[in-house]
């Protein structure tokens, strides 16, 4: 049974092509016994502050009730991670890198001991055996390109964290890429459930 975390990150709502194709990407890949939980991280989350930063190096069991209510989000965040198999990421390019809601989601994400650990080699992630859906819509930047300072960093941060079977569907540069949204469409036919 496949337990689908399905996360858009675009300002835009109804417009919005990135959020389209991660929710076409959802039900092509769902079943009946899928179970999906959804986060828009568009608006309202918190940046990383002193207090959330001093929380996350104090053990847990020595946490007064302000820490812990400064990281009850982030603890969220990763929980939604943790039981997910499957992520799916609708994010569109803004101003050649990703939308301010979209860092912040992954700076919540990212906790020491819970999605990557420290070892004498460096940083190693401990999100292992999850595949990344990851749909990319851009209007005026090539996905993949010179400019494209959005995919590179996915690709990483997602690694960082232990997710490596990454699969990337681009609609790019859709102002003058006439085909850039049905090719989109072609690529997510053809996933399997």
């Amino acid at each position: 049974m496949s337990r689908i975390l399905h996360i858009d990150a675009s300002g835009r709502t109804k417009s919005s092509v990135s959020r389209q194709l991660s929710l076409e990407v959802v039900q092509k890949i769902s079943t009946p016994q899928s179970t999906v939980i959804y986060r828009d991280v568009s608006q309202n989350l918190p940046f990383v502050n002193d207090a959330m930063i001093e929380t996350y190096f104090t053990p847990e069991a020595d946490r007064n009730e302000a820490q812990q209510n400064s990281v009850k989000l982030s603890d969220v965040v990763v929980e939604e991670i943790l039981n997910a198999n499957v992520l799916v990421i609708g994010i569109p390019i803004y101003n050649f890198a990703m939308p301010a809601g979209f860092k912040a989601w992954s700076d919540l994400a990212a906790r020491v001991g819970k999605t990557f650990k420290y070892t004498e080699k460096g940083p190693v992630g401990l999100l292992e055996n999850k595949k990344a859906y990851v749909v990319i819509a851009s209007g005026g930047t090539k996905i993949d390109s010179e400019i494209d300072f959005l995919t590179p960093w996915l690709r990483q941060f997602l690694g960082f964290i232990g997710i490596s079977d990454i699969e990337i569907i681009e609609a790019g540069a859709i102002n003058y890429d006439t085909d850039a949204v049905e090719n989109a469409h072609s690529s997510i036919s053809l996933l399997s459930s």
